[in-house]
């Protein structure tokens, strides 16, 4: 990116501070104002450009002339005032582009120095969350067995066998302990670690067919646009020359 376009880029970010520092500017002394100073060749001329902006459009051929006469004047102003905006912000922008770079060098190498870290991490934890989510698979499935023998022996008892009534009170015990020792391996999760989903086309036919049966305004939306940029005129796509004013 070229120091313009950051420079707008940052005007643009930093609006409110930019205000701030023109206002201290103005108020300091009392030193003209940029704006005021860019404007007042305009000030007529604008008044002017105003007053035709009654809602009427233009009519006839001098009418015409007039207001692109009007038109140049306009942007000659906006102009103007751009380059007193460059003026009263550049500064600022330096001051603010030099600390940014003090801090940068710092700021880069600890990127680099979490990723680093993260890369060395990143296998393991893998590895120890595959080993979880099995430990958590096979818990569960411990915990659904245990639950199915005591239903079963539940059902078996009967009330007046003390024997198979503590066979069935064991069981239920045992059931609620796998149940237990399932939802702690259920959050036993490996810190650090985030879940990536990843959406890949296998048919793009398909995938355009149904995009088109169920958001058409989707891929009209990119179709227009494609058609706006390709070198080459699509099928099925009418190109006309038309004129507007500017």
């Amino acid at each position: 990116m070229n120091d313009s376009a950051e420079l707008q880029k940052w005007k643009g970010e930093n609006e409110g501070m930019i205000a701030v520092a023109d206002h201290i500017s103005r108020t300091h002394n009392n030193p003209p104002n940029p704006i005021d100073e860019a404007m007042a060749p305009f000030d007529a001329i604008r008044e002017e450009a105003e007053g035709w902006l009654d809602g009427k459009p233009v009519e006839t051929e001098g009418q015409m002339l007039a207001v692109d006469g009007l038109i140049k004047s306009m942007k000659a102003a906006k102009k103007a005032v751009e380059t007193a905006e460059e003026s009263a912000a550049k500064p600022i922008y330096d001051q603010w582009k030099a600390e940014k770079a003090k801090f940068k060098p710092t700021l880069d190498d600890l990127d680099r120095i979490v990723k680093g870290l993260v890369a060395a991490v990143d296998g393991f934890k893998r590895k120890l969350a595959a080993e979880k989510e099995a430990a958590r698979k096979e818990a569960e499935r411990k915990a659904w067995e245990a639950a199915e023998q005591a239903r079963k022996a539940a059902l078996a008892a009967d009330a007046s066998n003390i024997e198979a009534q503590r066979e069935a009170a064991a069981k239920q015990a045992e059931a609620e302990a796998a149940m237990r020792a399932a939802s702690a391996a259920k959050n036993d999760t490996v810190k650090g670690l985030r879940s990536k989903t990843i959406r890949t086309i296998t048919d793009g036919t398909a995938c355009a067919r149904w995009i088109w049966m169920n958001d058409r305004a989707a891929i009209e939306g990119w179709m227009q646009d494609y058609v706006r940029r390709a070198a080459a005129l699509p099928d099925g796509v009418e190109e006309t020359t038309i004129k507007e004013a500017f």
